[in-house]
């Protein structure tokens, strides 16, 4: 297991390969630059959500099976919610995959294997 360390003002982030890492507004740019050209999954999701809740599970095992990609979440409460609307969320979970500071692919809903195969091709 190795960090992908970031230091952002007087405040210390780390992203922790093989497990999933939540992130905010201030953190997730940051996390996202340091990741250079390694693939970025981020879980877009609300404490109320059903289906978010039924992906967790999935999205942590997803975390520790892919170490050479940067798994991150972010609640879209109203802490979070320029960050949200930035990304365009419409409805939760919504997964999207970055690469290079660019969204190169997005997940809609509870569906594992669509998620599998955009973090799939992430890699390649």
């Amino acid at each position: 297991m190795y960090y992908l360390e970031l230091a952002l003002g007087t405040q210390e982030m780390e992203a922790i390969v093989g497990k999933v890492t939540e992130v905010n507004k201030d953190t997730f740019w940051p996390i996202v630059k340091a990741a250079g050209d390694k693939p970025v999954v981020l879980d877009m999701f609300t404490q109320w959500c059903g289906p978010c809740k039924a992906m967790a599970p999935k999205y942590e095992k997803l975390a520790e099976e892919y170490l050479d990609v940067i798994f991150l979440k972010l609640d879209c409460n109203q802490e979070n919610k320029t960050l949200a609307k930035e990304l365009g969320i419409r409805v939760v979970p919504t997964f999207k995959i970055l690469k290079e500071n660019s969204v190169v692919g997005e997940v809609t809903g509870a569906k594992y294997d669509k998620l599998l195969e955009a973090i799939q091709a992430a890699r390649s």
